[in-house]
């Protein structure tokens, strides 16, 4: 579970920064991009310690989603700021079912990290409120683009909790 939260983590760390390296400051979703991607970092950092605390193994995918998720920011930022707020609404919906799915599978067992799973999971909803009032669905092909980058998601957080 940690594993793959930090793999996540670290996932949209790298979109942002793809986003970011296309629209530097000249977008008004630069601004909220910026503040996105520190929280982010900050989850991040959570996951990190926990994976050294816990002895839990990183997963190896990490190289691919290093430049997986840069790219995937870059190219949605270079279609449109509307397309990067529709990689953020696509992203953060699936973050958000993957959570609440954690936080139900953890039940009573683990109440600290059931809290931050939610304080995080919170984090996300706001990510993706704010992604959708920035314009996400009126992104070029909302409908086709959203749901692919959300198979894309579900496929990553298979893939890490495996390898």
């Amino acid at each position: 579970m940690i594993r793959v939260d930090q793999a996540g983590e670290f996932g949209a760390t790298r979109i942002y920064a793809g986003q970011l390296a296309v629209l530097g400051d000249r977008h008004p979703v630069s601004r909220a991009i910026a503040r996105m991607a520190a929280q982010e970092d900050r989850h991040r950092a959570v996951f990190d310690r926990m994976i050294a605390e816990r002895g839990v193994r990183p997963t190896l995918l990490a190289p691919f989603w290093d430049r997986a998720g840069f790219a995937l920011g870059a190219v949605t930022a270079l279609i449109s700021p509307e397309a990067a707020m529709a990689c953020t609404a696509a992203v953060e919906t699936e973050i958000d079912k993957h959570y609440a799915d954690q936080r139900a599978e953890l039940g009573d067992a683990e109440p600290a990290l059931a809290a931050t799973i939610a304080e995080f999971q919170a984090e996300e909803v706001e990510h993706r409120e704010e992604a959708i009032a920035a314009g996400a669905e009126r992104a070029l092909g909302y409908p086709l683009l959203s749901a692919a980058i959300r198979i894309g998601c579900r496929a990553a957080i298979a893939l890490s909790k495996r390898v």
